[in-house]
């Protein structure tokens, strides 16, 4: 489970890394930026999905601090 978790940040954090490439290669004139940013949120919200349904069938457990 914590391999997934780790794959799901690195995809986040290369994604946000290729919008913000995209917006100082292409100073705003095209989609890409958006396009990265979008799937940014989709990689998001699979990742905190993905936590809910470990969490449900007892893959994780709440540890506390």
């Amino acid at each position: 489970m914590k391999i997934f978790v780790a794959i799901a940040f690195i995809l986040i954090i290369a994604s946000l890394g290729s919008a913000l490439i995209y917006l100082m290669k292409d100073k705003g004139q095209s989609m890409r930026t958006v396009k990265a940013l979008a799937f940014r949120v989709g990689f998001s919200v699979a990742l905190f999905i993905l936590i809910l349904i470990a969490y449900h069938f007892g893959y994780i457990q709440p540890t506390g601090i």
